[in-house]
């Protein structure tokens, strides 16, 4: 069984996401072509990238949950110091048409 994966956005940018059929920002402010990946995270590490990225109180934002199955670009895990926690990272546009 995959780990489920999470991806915290502003409402706005994931909307547009979905009329242009794919989702490239990586996090609040930078794209996937700035970093080169989209920032992830498993649902244990949600809440402090929230605070540390978003801080309190931040309205507006929508949780994506990450269907792996649907990616066609590879997932790594990687930490940000050697001997840290890994964090998922997509190293390509997620597709964001809705299903149904």
């Amino acid at each position: 069984m995959t780990e489920q994966l999470l991806h915290l956005t502003e409402e706005p940018l994931w909307e547009a996401a979905r009329t242009a059929g794919t989702y490239e920002m990586s996090t609040r402010g930078r794209t996937l072509g700035d970093e080169g990946f989209i920032h992830c995270s498993l649902p244990h590490q949600l809440p402090a990238v929230a605070r540390a990225v978003y801080g309190a109180g931040a309205e507006g934002l929508v949780v994506l949950v990450i269907d792996t199955g649907r990616l066609t670009a590879p997932v790594r895990y990687e930490a940000m110091e050697p001997g840290g926690e890994g964090f998922p990272h997509i190293y390509g546009p997620l597709p964001a048409k809705l299903r149904g």
